[in-house]
């Protein structure tokens, strides 16, 4: 039996997030956090938990690990927990590496980042090109916008972004099946220097490869 990865679904549902120290706007509602993070934020680490809930709330898939970023388009989470995967976008490619099934899947980066939740973090500045962005309120002590792409051939049918002061905390992805996938995020460090290095992935030795 072929064991659906974390990677895999990150990708299809919810690609990206992170966690950033944004400037502190005053009075400022969620799309105005978010203008500012852009703005800001060129590159940036982050641990993070990702969990994953049915639309009773039942919890389906938990994972965590560490990200970075360097906008525009390139990326790098590493799933710790339950099990190693890498995915890596550098900025042509995304890669997906299973280490326990020792296989990488390689995919065009301009196909999968468009309109997705990556274009909202580790995109271009054109944010609204791809998204509806509206202000949500204030709910569990967070500023919340709501994103929802304008591309309708998505898995996903709309993004929350949770911000306590200056600092992105919380992103909410939710499907058209009433999934709903929840990323947290700590120890954020916003621009720090990062090797190109990190942002590149060559296939283990006999690992296979699986796409372009």
């Amino acid at each position: 039996m072929i064991r659906p990865t974390l990677g895999e679904a990150f990708v299809k549902q919810f690609f990206v997030a992170c966690a950033l120290a944004l400037p502190l706007i005053a009075h400022a509602g969620g799309v105005e956090r978010l203008h500012a993070f852009i703005a800001g934020a060129k590159t940036a680490e982050a641990d993070f938990t990702q969990t994953v809930s049915d639309k009773n709330g039942r919890v389906s898939q938990q994972a965590s690990g560490k990200m970075a970023f360097a906008r525009p388009g390139k990326f790098r989470w590493d799933y710790s927990a339950p099990y190693e995967q890498v995915i890596v976008g550098d900025g042509a490619k995304l890669w997906l590496y299973d280490a326990d099934l020792e296989q990488v899947t390689v995919k065009s980066l301009g196909d999968v980042i468009a309109g997705t939740p990556a274009a909202l973090l580790a995109g271009d500045n054109a944010i609204e090109k791809y998204f509806t962005l509206k202000n949500a309120g204030e709910a569990d002590g967070l500023e919340w916008l709501d994103a929802t792409p304008k591309n309708k051939d998505t898995s996903f049918e709309r993004i929350r972004m949770g911000f306590k002061g200056d600092t992105l905390v919380q992103m909410e992805l939710f499907d058209f099946f009433g999934q709903r996938t929840t990323l947290k995020l700590t120890k954020m460090v916003r621009n720090p220097a990062i090797a190109p290095s990190r942002f590149t992935f060559t296939p283990p030795k006999g690992a296979d490869v699986i796409g372009e």
